[in-house]
């Protein structure tokens, strides 16, 4: 256990709120599965936060929310186009190709960010019978590197997804930080733009578990919930993840969250930028930082903080807030740096 930790937003405990919400739910009998009024009420509140017409699915994980959002739109000879630093290619443990039995196809960028331009010369040679056929663009709002896709750019890559058949995915796993990054609600920057499925993320931000795959082609992903219960994803006591959802949603505390953990980002980049022995790899935008400190201060931190390597051959490191990272945790962190540099 570290009292501080900088390493992820999973590193963070469950918010107090959710907490109160999954004790009060803890009473009496209630049916299985999902067949429960405070279920079917979370999953209409879902679905209207997305505008509508959508289909809205509680699962238990981020990984499973990837899968099974993937799963619903994909046969086993398809592809699906992703960064080479996305979650599904990098932290997912082949998840995504076991199940789905499709092929990945990473694409290099320069900062996590699928573009048109990268993903043009990927399809060609598609409908050739000897090659896996792209069906999916997968997309992480906000990236794996810590950036941010526009509206703009998420609408240009929607649009250049269908033009050439295939579909938008968003891993949302940290969709909350990147609305308050962009100042704007989660409908625009997702059913407005064009995306087809997405996941809004709750573990990273402040839940216990429980995840949400929202579904803008309801008729053509009719099967994801048979898809669920064959993942393992289909939760017996789903009352318990939409309890979280309902404190979730109430008084958008998922908005909240978001914003201290971005916030505290924010202040943590200001700070150090103060130091020219530690280089800033890129702006703070949402609630991840990549710096590189010189290696004998990453040692010395590292005895008392959580935070992990992003790059070894660079050195470069990734420092996470989460919703409760506090402005004392940032600042006892920075009196630390700066013993560091006047010892140097």
């Amino acid at each position: 256990m570290f009292p501080i930790s900088f390493g992820s937003d999973n590193h963070s405990g469950v918010h107090f709120t959710v907490i109160a919400a999954l004790q009060q739910i803890n009473t009496g009998f209630c049916p299985a599965y999902g067949d429960d009024p405070l279920t079917r009420n979370v999953i209409e509140r879902l679905e209207a936060l997305f505008g509508g017409d959508c289909a809205a699915h509680l699962v238990m994980t981020g990984t499973g929310a990837n899968v099974l959002a993937l799963q619903s739109l994909i046969d086993s000879y398809n592809g699906i186009i992703c960064a080479e630093t996305s979650h599904i290619n990098v932290d997912e443990c082949g998840a995504v190709q076991k199940n789905t039995q499709a092929r990945l196809i990473p694409v290099k960028t320069p900062d996590g960010k699928l573009t048109p331009e990268l993903i043009a010369p990927r399809l060609l040679g598609n409908r050739d019978q000897h090659h896996s056929q792209p069906k999916i663009v997968s997309i992480s709002q906000s990236t794996e590197c810590g950036t941010l896709y526009s509206i703009e750019e998420l609408k240009a890559l929607a649009d250049f997804t269908h033009e050439n058949d295939m579909y938008l995915h968003i891993d949302g796993a940290r969709l909350a930080n990147a609305a308050v990054a962009l100042d704007t609600d989660l409908k625009s920057m997702t059913r407005d733009i064009g995306a087809d499925i997405i996941s809004f993320g709750g573990t990273k931000n402040g839940l216990l578990f429980g995840e949400a795959i929202i579904s803008f082609h309801p008729l053509i992903t009719a099967d994801l919930k048979y898809y669920r219960k064959q993942c393992n994803q289909l939760y017996s006591k789903m009352r318990f993840i939409s309890a979280q959802y309902e404190a979730y949603l109430d008084r958008e505390l998922w908005r909240s969250s978001a914003t201290q953990a971005n916030k505290m980002t924010a202040l943590l980049a200001e700070e150090l930028k103060k130091f020219p022995e530690i280089k800033i790899v890129r702006d703070a935008v949402v609630n991840s930082l990549h710096v590189i400190f010189p290696p004998e201060w990453t040692e010395t931190l590292r005895e008392k903080y959580m935070f992990y390597t992003w790059d070894e051959s660079t050195g470069e490191v990734r420092l996470m807030c989460s919703f409760n990272s506090l402005e004392d945790h940032v600042r006892e962190f920075v009196r630390d740096v700066k013993a560091l540099a006047e010892k140097s």
